[in-house]
């Protein structure tokens, strides 16, 4: 059920998605003769009165198709409603409206979660959700326990706010073959004790724990706090994720075992749907606003990609010849599919069944 309700997230993004691009169109009156979910053999579809609703076997994104497309339509080449025959405005409008659609989408699924489930304060130590087994021997034989709350290390503290966690890593970091006390709160007990980071393959010390932000749950009383923190953990997330992708950008041969497909993604939220499922609405906001990112891009068969065609034209009055818009647009969605398969299989590789099985 965990697996299923991540999928359903997913899903449910990418309807949001290509339904900003369907409403955008015909609001403006352009028209539209497909709505599709998913890629290859047609599962199941509707044909409406204009427009045929379908969900496909491969559920890795969707897309809106413009008569503009179909060499069998029977529309004027020269119908004012064709989206090609659209000003360059209108047409911007359209691309860019599923990057905005997931963004706001965003927004609501935190105020879902501030509403329902309530508001995370940050509270003070850094919380190990985990001793990590290849490397445990370090931090069991300082006594570190999952569980703990790390609320000091050599003396200072680690306050109640997000950099907790990062100066604790630091700390570690750059203290390899170094004692560093801890003070650590255990249940009721308070505890003093010393671990010794040891040198990794990296050059860094590491104890061999997870660390993760000590965090609490409150609820919000009405409405207007309900908003005002919702907004707060948006620009939080956003802030984080756009750091993200620009740390992947600037060190990408470092950072580019990160990159995860959607096989990684489905694993994540099941795991979160396994032990809370009220922070489904968080990971979904997390995964909305990581699809809006990656499709304004400026890369081939993306949103910012047909932008910069946009801006192109724009520029030059006209748009760029139609062979040489396909022929960057197809190699870009080459690419784009191979990338997509190649995360697929190394994912499905990396997960903890396929690991057990070939052992």
């Amino acid at each position: 059920m965990s697996v299923l309700a991540a999928i359903a997230v997913l899903a449910l993004l990418i309807v949001v998605h290509e339904l900003g691009h369907f409403a955008a169109a015909r609001f403006q009156g352009i028209r539209v003769n497909r709505f599709s979910i998913g890629f290859g053999p047609v599962l199941l579809k509707y044909q409406g009165p204009e427009t045929e609703y379908a969900i496909r076997a491969f559920p890795l994104g969707g897309y809106v198709g413009f008569p503009d497309d179909d060499p069998d339509s029977e529309i004027p080449a020269d119908d004012p409603n064709l989206l090609r025959n659209r000003p360059v405005l209108d047409r911007a409008i359209v691309i860019s409206a599923g990057v905005i659609a997931n963004l706001v989408f965003a927004y609501f699924l935190l105020v879902g979660q501030v509403a329902t489930v309530g508001i995370q304060d940050f509270q003070a130590g850094v919380a190990v959700p985990q001793v990590l087994p290849e490397t445990a021997s370090v931090a069991v034989k300082a006594g570190i326990q999952a569980g703990d709350i790390i609320v000091s290390v050599n003396g200072r503290d680690l306050g109640a706010t997000p950099d907790a966690i990062t100066s604790l890593r630091e700390t570690i970091q750059n203290s390899p073959n170094i004692p560093l006390n801890l003070i650590v709160q255990r249940g009721q007990e308070t505890l003093a004790l010393t671990v010794e980071p040891e040198l990794g393959s990296d050059g860094k010390g590491k104890i061999g724990v997870m660390l993760s932000p000590n965090v609490g749950t409150r609820r919000p009383q009405g409405i207007g706090e309900v908003l005002v923190l919702s907004a707060d953990a948006y620009q939080n997330l956003a802030s984080l994720t756009a750091k993200g992708f620009w740390q992947l950008i600037s060190n990408f041969k470092e950072n580019a075992e990160q990159v995860a497909g959607p096989v990684k993604i489905v694993e994540y939220g099941a795991n979160i749907a396994r032990n809370d499922a009220g922070n489904l609405f968080q990971f979904a906001a997390l995964i909305s606003i990581n699809l809006a990112i990656i499709n304004i891009l400026p890369l081939p068969a993306l949103d910012g990609g047909q932008l910069v065609f946009l801006l192109v034209e724009g520029l030059r009055g006209k748009p760029l010849p139609r062979t040489i818009q396909e022929g960057i647009m197809q190699t870009g969605l080459v690419l784009l599919l191979s990338l997509g398969v190649f995360l697929i299989v190394r994912d499905t590789a990396n997960l903890a069944f396929f690991q057990e099985l070939f052992q």
